[in-house]
Parts: C-alpha cells; sequence; structure tokens
C-alpha cells in the first residue's frame, strides 16, 4: 500500500519552473529517500505534501485520502521534522514533549509512559536538562521524537542532517533506522552516504524532473560504467598489467597506484574475465582482483548529468 502518493505535481514561482510533473510513490514501511542539489524542489514538494503550498497542478494523496491546500485533514497522518526545528529553549524536552502531546488534541490512557518510550528511542532520557543547552543534534532527535507524537503513519524528514557534525549525523540516522519500524519515512537530502545508509527507495529531482527512481541497489545496477580493481604483489608487476589493459577497449580511465590497478568498463563480466586472461598470459597470479561496489554519489553525477 502506498502512504504518499504524489502525481504530476507542477510548480513554478514566477518565470522558474521548480517542479514539472513531479510523480512519485512511497510504500508503507520503506524509507523513502528524496534526493537532490540544493534548490532542486525537495522543500517545496514536502511543503505541497503538508499543505503549506499551492500546487498549479497534480494532486497528492496521504493515506489515500487527497490534500488540500491551506485546510487538509492528511495532517493528522503526518509527523514533520524541518531542517531547523524550534522549540521553546526553556522547557526541558519532557515538558516540551507533554506540551506537543497536549497541543496535538491526541489522548492516551498513560500519556507519560509513551512520553518516556519515545524519548528513550531517541536517546534522550534526561528530563532535567533544558533544550537551550542541547546540541543541535540532541534538538534533531528531540523534533523526531516530537514528531511521532500522534503516531503518525508518515514521517517527513526535511534535510535533517544537513548541519549535523558526523556523530550527530550517525546518531540521527540511528534514530531513523529504529522509527521505520513504526512508520513509513520520506527522506529528504542532498547527503548521499546519508541515503545509502537508510534508504530502501531513492528518487532523485534534478531541475523539476524526476530523473531516476529506484532501490539503492537498482539504481547502482543501471550504472553505465563500472569500476574494477587489481592488487598485484609487486609494482613492477602491476606495470605490465597496467601497460596490457590500456590495448584492451574494454577498459578505460585506467590508473595505477603502488601495485594496485583500477579503472572503468561498461562490461562487468567480460571485463573481468579478459583482466584473468591478460594475467594468465602473463603468468601473474593477482593477490586480489575485485568489482568495485559503486557510490550513490556516482548514480546522482550520472542522473544529474
Amino acid at each position: 500500500m502506498a502512504v504518499l502518493e504524489i502525481s504530476q505535481l507542477k510548480k513554478s514561482f514566477g518565470k522558474q519552473t521548480v517542479l514539472d510533473d513531479v510523480s512519485f510513490s512511497v510504500e508503507k514501511g520503506s524509507v523513502f529517500g528524496f534526493i537532490g542539489k540544493n534548490g532542486a524542489g525537495k522543500t517545496t514538494t514536502m511543503n505541497i505534501v503538508l499543505g503549506l503550498l499551492r500546487a498549479e497542478s497534480g494532486e497528492v494523496k496521504v493515506n489515500g485520502e487527497t490534500v488540500i491546500y491551506g485546510d487538509t485533514k492528511t495532517n493528522r497522518f503526518v509527523g514533520y521534522l524541518p531542517d531547523v526545528p524550534e522549540f521553546y529553549s526553556f522547557l526541558t524536552a519532557r515538558e516540551y514533549m507533554q506540551l506537543s502531546l497536549d497541543v496535538s488534541g491526541t489522548t492516551y490512557p498513560n500519556g507519560d509512559q509513551k512520553i518516556t518510550d519515545l524519548l528513550a528511542m531517541v536517546g534522550l532520557e534526561d528530563s532535567k536538562k533544558r533544550i537551550s543547552n542541547y546540541s543541535r543534534g540532541m534538538k534533531q532527535r528531540l523534533g523526531i521524537a516530537q514528531a511521532l507524537i500522534n503516531d503518525p503513519v508518515l514521517l517527513i524528514c526535511d534535510e535533517p542532517t544537513s548541519a549535523l557534525d558526523p556523530i550527530g549525523r550517525k546518531q540521527l540516522l540511528s534514530v531513523l533506522e529504529k522509527v521505520k519500524e513504526k512508520t513509513t519515512v520520506v527522506f529528504s537530502t542532498h547527503i548521499l552516504s546519508d541515503v545509502e545508509a537508510v534508504c530502501d527507495e531513492v528518487a532523485i529531482l534534478d531541475k523539476g524532473k524526476i530523473v531516476t527512481q529506484g532501490s539503492v541497489s537498482e539504481l547502482k545496477g543501471r550504472l553505465s560504467s563500472k569500476r574494477w580493481s587489481v592488487t598485484l604483489e609487486t609494482l613492477a608487476d602491476a606495470e605490465k598489467v597496467k601497460e596490457a589493459l590500456a590495448h584492451n577497449p574494454l577498459f578505460s580511465n585506467i590508473s595505477q597506484k603502488d601495485s594496485i590497478v583500477e579503472g572503468e568498463t561498461t562490461e562487468g563480466r567480460q571485463a573481468i574475465r579478459s583482466i584473468m586472461e591478460i594475467l594468465t598470459r602473463l603468468a601473474i597470479v593477482p593477490e586480489k582482483i575485485e568489482r568495485i561496489e559503486p557510490t550513490m554519489e556516482e548514480v546522482f553525477l550520472e542522473a544529474i548529468k
């Protein structure tokens, strides 16, 4: 079942087209990575989903119900974490969570326990520290807890790791791994390593259009160029192998660093077979031959070129 459905969405600001026929869906129980360069239209899309912006055309459905600009009941299904969440800094995390629970209008037989569980999930069990003393990463984690207070079926995280240090990013991604057991997540970002770490499905937005979409493994498999590497025992062996590969049209961008020779090819298996044949002909035994796992950065750069 699709928790979020976006169909043929269009939006312009003046003469600038920001979204041009954008369509994708997010299945229940997944973490969906919505990625693109800064200014690609990710936040605009999320604001339309939340009913904060009017689309010129197209349709958005959350949990099967149509989103209506300015007065959408679908937000009862949604939790939202902006890139820079704001809090009443004089409150503690528990006090802020209690306020959020009261404002949401949601009634729980044991609200205190729910707050305790959410704060424990995001690693903020200390209820005495004021939010004014929180780090940026702690505030982001509190933002996730607050966004889950009404048990949403969809959690939208808009650039949640963009200004965090490596430790803060790791902590936040760990929280998102736990969150996906409870709800579906849309993770909007331009940090590609974060997508690789937590996302099941990915859509890449460029110049107002979805240029490619699929699982992380599917997108990597579609790359036109595959990378490979051969580790040799000696520098002399590496030089011989590099010279032999340079004359084979299967290989491109060949480089050598010490006793490692690597490069690219458009024919993965055939290329590895040719490398093995060349090694046999040269009577060289390698330490290692490998096909190098492509990165999301390579996927992204090929998609937007």
